[in-house]
């Protein structure tokens, strides 16, 4: 049980909406693109509101209509244009040309399997413009330690209507399928101090830089120099794979 705000907004909003380390690299690979641009796996607007406030062209795509719709709605109160999209980032058809994709927050690690990211590869292939790029984030939550001396981060939180929500990472551990899981515990107190839990665990798939650019040179990309997008205490870091439109 959560408050008056739909639950995957809730939720979306503690656990990502407060990362900010990768904005400076959006802004800047939006600033040397003349054309539209496309965010992937937008959730409630973290980076298509940051982007459209700065003056650009921005449509973003999310399969979870209920962050889309709450996406719309912050764009009307902060008065710029958004074209919020419910699609799937491995299918969508937009009927548009874009100079600039993004898939920020690991979207891609999300697919599921090679055959999820190529299909993804395609699609946005479809919807560059000629020299359009597509730069895509990756983590690796071992990045530098050993899974088992790896520490739990500290939890997420955020207050809103009264209520109080947590998310905490409980444990991250490699699966024998090559995942990485990365289980949280989700804590909600109502104003009146009423706690609920729930439990949810996110899989990650472990693809590295070099194993996407060689999916992406298969397609058709040229593959420009990755960028990186550094840690800080509560976040891992990320590499940015930059690919081309050939």
């Amino acid at each position: 049980m959560v408050g008056l705000t739909a639950e995957a907004v809730v939720w979306h909003d503690v656990e990502c909406a407060g990362y900010a380390a990768d904005l400076a690299l959006w802004r800047e690979l939006a600033d040397t693109r003349e054309g539209p641009i496309l965010e992937l796996g937008c959730g409630t607007g973290r980076v298509a509101l940051d982007l459209a406030l700065r003056g650009h062209d921005v449509a973003a795509l999310d399969s979870d209509p209920e962050l889309v719709d709450e996406l719309r709605a912050r764009a009307r109160r902060a008065g710029v244009s958004v074209r919020g999209e419910v699609g799937d980032a491995r299918s969508f058809e937009l009927g548009s040309r874009f100079a600039l994709v993004l898939a920020p927050m690991q979207i891609v690690q999300l697919f599921g399997s090679r055959d999820g990211r190529e299909s993804m590869l395609r699609c946005v292939r479809r919807h560059l413009q000629p020299g359009g790029l597509l730069a895509v984030a990756l983590a690796d939550p071992f990045e530098g330690i050993q899974p088992e001396d790896a520490e739990p981060p500290l939890p997420d939180v955020r207050e809103e209507d009264g209520w109080v929500y947590s998310s905490t990472p409980v444990a991250v551990r490699p699966e024998p399928d090559g995942t990485v899981a990365i289980d949280r515990l989700r804590q909600a107190v109502s104003p009146k101090g009423e706690l609920s839990e729930s439990a949810m665990t996110l899989r990650l798939d472990a693809v590295s830089p070099k194993e996407l650019e060689r999916e992406a040179a298969a397609l058709g990309f040229d593959v420009l120099p990755k960028r990186r997008v550094p840690p800080t205490d509560i976040y891992a870091g990320s590499d940015v794979v930059v690919l081309e439109a050939a």
